[in-house]
């Protein structure tokens, strides 16, 4: 890996790394956690989880159907109403080239990778808790994704840190979501110096330095409202216990009724 580009070789990956590969020509990331054997754990909708006839082109469509993958059976293998997913390394690459996330870079490190979601300065934990974090994820779900609070690169980002962010507003753990929030308030906020500045070159050096800055200042590695949080706890800390059991007595209702009929 380098200063301009994270991207590796298979065999250049281990068990426990964060690892995303680019989809719609560049235009976004897709983000999991490589736990070995050729698998790859990773958060998605649940939208496009449940049908089989949807298009290989779609945004949020990083697998095909679990039962085409010629490679693994259980390629595929979710829980019940959970975007947590279990697919082979091939299916989530989807032709795609490889690229392993970076943790513990420094500040002038980050600043220089112009596009988010790419690093952060927070350290990952060992490999074996990262691992843990996204097989009991597995099992037990990650909420509802959110493209800007809760995405696959939220989920990625909590099995390597276990960190959470407490503050509900604003942007979750993700680069990509900080990027795509501060590049166009970044140019929002420089436009008044278009009066002030008469070189274009000057203002676009301000809105690149907002727009550095207001990414640096949405690390969680830097964040002042992250706690660490364990995985066992995950549901009750952001209020998905509750749902989780209105869920299973709607199940259990239904299983009745069903034995009544």
């Amino acid at each position: 890996m380098g200063l301009l580009t994270n991207r590796v070789e298979r065999s250049e990956i281990n068990p426990g790394d964060h690892i995303y590969t680019y989809r719609a020509v560049f235009t976004y990331s897709h983000h999991g956690i490589f736990v070995g054997g050729s698998k790859v754990v990773h958060f998605r909708p649940e939208r496009n989880l449940d049908s089989s006839t949807e298009p290989s082109s779609d945004l949020y469509n990083p697998i095909s159907p679990r039962s085409t993958c010629p490679t693994f059976p259980d390629c595929g293998f979710r829980q019940p109403n959970s975007g947590v997913v279990l697919s082979c390394l091939d299916c989530f690459l989807r032709n795609g080239s490889l690229y392993c996330f970076e943790y513990g870079v420094t500040p002038s490190v980050f600043l220089a990778k112009v596009r988010g979601g790419t690093c952060t300065t927070a350290m990952s934990d060992p490999p074996e808790t990262v691992i843990h974090r996204a097989m009991y994820l597995l099992q037990n779900g990650f909420g509802n994704y959110d493209i800007f609070q809760n995405n696959c690169e939220d989920f990625a980002l909590y099995c390597k840190t276990g960190l959470l962010i407490m503050e509900k507003q604003g942007v979750g753990r993700s680069g990509q979501a900080s990027s795509v929030i501060g590049a166009p308030l970044a140019a929002l906020l420089s436009s008044p110096l278009k009066l002030l500045m008469p070189s274009p070159v000057g203002v676009a050096t301000v809105t690149a330095g907002m727009y550095c800055m207001s990414r640096y200042a949405t690390d969680i590695g830097v964040r002042s409202d992250v706690i660490k949080v364990a995985v066992e706890d995950l549901a009750v800390s952001l209020g998905w216990a509750e749902h989780h059991d209105e869920a299973a007595q709607e199940n259990e209702a239904l299983s009745r009724q069903l034995v009544t009929l």
